[in-house]
């Protein structure tokens, strides 16, 4: 997840409650609370809770920036290798594939997860060095647990499985190199799947059908004469205020946009996040738009008060997509963690200041997009709010994902 733009936030907010450890089983398994299952997903995932806890704690002291992952990439290979699957490495840049064959004929599906560390300069506050303060250790974690449990029932696995290790996420740059690299050419999934850390409390999934995260535009401002740094300053603060949503800095504020974001039609149901700053006589600025069709827009207004200073706007590159997840997808999700004993957050809005290249992989082919509570019990929420100094994921995150992940991928894959 790219990062979110905020400060000073430092209230406690619970969404929703933690929800109480569920069995889920593969389809035409007995329920896990009988335990008599061998190959049961609640009993495998206890055998292994452990081992992915220590796998997660490696990755975490020892990061790796976007496009630097060689070490992680490294590690999950050998995990998914020991599990059996076929796998292949280097698929745009350190990205790694791994293909899990079921016994029974079905559909292939994949899961995705991403790999990088949050590079210094995108950590809130500032940084010194590349942290996994977005939780990508976690998430990587997760896809070998379910890469590994799922190997485990291979025998009564329907269909295929393909496990997407992507690099860099944050600099929105692993996946259109995946992509270009033909990372569906030999298997051609129907459908992609992935989890985000969310600020959920452990144990609570969040769905987002018909949201999902905006894009991302860049451009500058360029001013000249003797006075422009004095110029550009007051240019930057007519930019900032074409935002309609400003970053939360009080822990009201957080509150505020929680509740915002799971009310339907809200606020947030379109907005425009603006963050311009100057520096000598350029103005450098970014904005988040949703609807994503309002980017014409914004640009014709910063284009109009650049033109007041006698100057141009100058825009590198087309807005980067924002990432849409698909309602009727997103729905069977819900209905189907639910179904099998998950607290399920629905988010109604898209999250103004974060960005996510998984939104270029379903363009590509449907999927869902869905978020994992991390927020251990009594914390505060920045220590599960991504890009924090302070970011602190509940390991118990860990099962839960692995859990609920390898039952949907299963079903999935079983249709």
């Amino acid at each position: 997840m790219t990062p979110p733009e905020f400060q000073n936030v430092s209230r406690r907010v619970l969404l929703g409650t933690a929800a109480a450890v569920a069995s889920v089983s593969v389809p035409g398994a007995a329920a896990a609370a009988s335990g008599s299952q061998s190959g049961d997903i609640e009993a495998e995932v206890r055998l292994i809770e452990e081992e992915l806890i220590a796998f997660r704690r490696d990755l975490n002291a020892n990061p790796e920036g976007p496009g630097e992952e060689r070490r992680t990439a490294g590690k999950v290979a050998e995990a998914l290798r020991a599990a059996g699957l076929e796998v292949r490495t280097g698929v745009g840049g350190h990205g790694v594939v791994g293909v899990l064959r079921g016994r029974h004929r079905g559909r292939t599906v994949a899961y995705r997860a991403d790999m990088d560390a949050v590079p210094a300069q995108d950590q809130i506050g500032g940084g010194t060095a590349a942290k996994h303060l977005c939780g990508h250790d976690i998430h990587t974690t997760v896809g070998v647990g379910v890469a590994r449990v799922l190997a485990k029932l291979r025998r009564r696995l329907h269909g295929t499985v393909v496990f997407v290790f992507q690099p860099a996420e944050e600099s929105l740059t692993g996946a259109r190199a995946m992509l270009d690299d033909g990372v569906f050419a030999r298997t051609r999934p129907e459908e992609i799947h992935a989890l985000h850390c969310g600020f959920m409390p452990v144990g609570v999934f969040g769905v987002n059908p018909g949201s999902g995260m905006p894009g991302l535009d860049r451009g500058s401002v360029t001013l000249a004469g003797a006075d422009a740094v004095e110029r550009a300053e007051a240019l930057a603060g007519e930019v900032n205020a074409l935002g309609t949503v400003s970053a939360p800095q009080t822990g009201a504020d957080l509150e505020q946009l929680i509740a915002d974001l799971q009310v339907e039609d809200g606020p947030l149901a379109s907005f425009v996040f603006m963050r311009a700053s100057a520096e000598e006589g350029m103005v450098r600025f970014s904005s988040r738009c949703w609807p994503e069709d309002r980017y014409p827009e914004v640009r014709a207004d910063v284009d109009r008060l650049a033109q007041g200073y006698g100057s141009t706007a100058v825009y590198p590159e087309d807005p980067f997509p924002a990432m849409p997840c698909p309602e009727a997808e997103a729905n069977a999700l819900k209905r189907f963690l639910r179904r099998n004993g998950h607290e399920v957050a629905v988010i109604h809005a898209a999250l103004p200041f974060s960005g996510e290249d998984f939104g270029l992989f379903m363009d590509d082919r449907p999927g869902t997009y869905a978020y994992l509570g991390v927020q251990a019990p009594g914390a505060d929420v920045t220590t599960a709010f991504p890009h924090f100094p302070g970011f602190t994921p509940d390991e118990a995150a860990i099962g839960h994902g692995v859990r609920g992940m390898a039952a949907w991928l299963s079903e999935r894959s079983g249709c």
